[in-house]
């Protein structure tokens, strides 16, 4: 019998189109610099969407890339995401040392973004944090996850739901030099057999998916920038909790405009306990800004508070000269995200548009002045730091 012959593999791709005519749900959907940085969006989902559906499989559970910064969308700088498939009807063990970073999370639901269009039920959701299982810093660990706690076992377990099929990690480092990332590995103890050669077919429904993904993830994403900007404006904060996030945590989005010869100074409260808050710049279509070679984002650790204990952070295109500058990567428009990560309040940050010639004036007098040669140590410092993270 012969094999029928193989769809011609960009007619597999054609879906791809599809994130390319979620142009109009952008802020400027003629503007021929949106079109591009679209196409070079929908490239980013598409190479990790090859990790998503053919790195590993449920019952042989590897971890992949997820929200890092090759394949973006919005992740936080100080965190580092993985994810692996999973079956919510098999047994998992992950194990491997704590590290040292401030958050250790694993989150289990029914499908991660991008692989669906309408979100399915029951979602499967279920969150746990090593720092709530009372593993230290530093210690050797292992965690069983099933429908059910495996009989006579003891040890560190959280249940998953069994319409369960992904699980994702989220490890978070305030300083990025001197903390440690935990290493973990994932295994299946439910009885499989070798992990098989992909057939045809699944080959190709397979990279089906993967076209399909990039106009899923922009479709989700789009939306929710533009419901901030919507709802409130440019230049205005609306703190929010979001469904399947971090329980603990609450954001504080905007969406920021600017001209070159603006600035926009970020001015908030610091909660008297705070165990962690960053804030982080965006592009207009939900990703992060380059965070390794630019200063688009700070935290609790990095960021300089002024004399009377308020953090100041000035976003502009050129370099300010003074501490916290938040570097836009030559946007003039985009989005901001900030963190309270079980914090004692939750204040709402200002920003202030002002004329960047006159941004002294709109600052305390004792703010640092930081010269083009402290900040090229700074920039030189952080690069170093972030790329001995294991992001991928």
């Amino acid at each position: 019998m012969l094999t029928p012959p193989l769809p011609d593999l960009l007619s597999l791709l054609a879906d791809l189109d599809g994130a390319v005519a979620n142009l109009k749900d952008t802020w400027r959907p003629d503007d021929p610099d949106y079109r591009a940085d679209v196409y070079r969006q929908a490239m980013t989902s598409l190479s990790y969407a090859y990790f998503m559906y053919f790195h590993a499989t449920p019952e042989h559970p590897d971890w992949a890339p997820l929200w890092n910064p090759v394949y973006t969308l919005q992740p936080n700088p100080d965190d580092i995401y993985v994810q692996s498939p999973i079956d919510g009807r098999l047994t998992y063990r992950v194990s491997g040392n704590r590290g040292t970073c401030k958050i250790l999370s694993f989150t289990t639901q029914a499908a991660l973004s991008g692989t669906y269009d309408a979100a399915p039920a029951p979602n499967g959701h279920n969150e746990i944090d090593t720092n709530d299982l009372g593993i230290a810093l530093g210690e050797d660990f292992e965690i069983i996850f099933s429908a059910q706690r495996p009989g006579g076992y003891t040890g560190h377990w959280t249940p998953i739901h069994p319409a369960a099929r992904g699980m994702f990690t989220r490890y978070r480092m305030y300083d990025w030099a001197s903390e440690t990332d935990p290493q973990l590995s994932i295994e299946c103890l439910s009885p499989v057999g070798p992990k098989p050669r992909y057939t045809q077919e699944e080959i190709v429904a397979r990279i089906r998916e993967m076209a399909k993904f990039p106009a899923r993830k922009t479709k989700m994403y789009y939306a929710m920038q533009n419901g901030v900007k919507d709802r409130v404006g440019f230049n205005v904060f609306e703190p929010v909790r979001y469904p399947g996030a971090l329980v603990k945590q609450t954001y504080w989005p905007a969406c920021f405009q600017l001209e070159e010869d603006e600035a926009l100074i970020i001015e908030t409260e610091i909660p008297e306990v705070a165990p962690y808050w960053n804030v982080q710049l965006n592009d207009p279509y939900f990703n992060a800004m380059e965070y390794v070679y630019r200063l688009s984002s700070t935290n609790g650790a990095m960021a300089k508070l002024s004399s009377d204990g308020k953090f100041r952070a000035v976003i502009s295109l050129s370099d300010p000269g003074v501490t916290n500058w938040l570097d836009p990567a030559g946007y003039k428009e985009g989005g901001i995200y900030g963190r309270w990560y079980e914090c004692s309040s939750e204040p709402v940050p200002t920003l202030t548009r002002v004329k960047l010639a006159k941004l002294r004036q709109h600052l305390p007098a004792d703010t640092p002045e930081i010269t083009p040669d402290q900040r090229s140590e700074e920039l030189r410092v952080r690069v170093r730091a972030c790329q001995r993270r294991r992001r991928w």
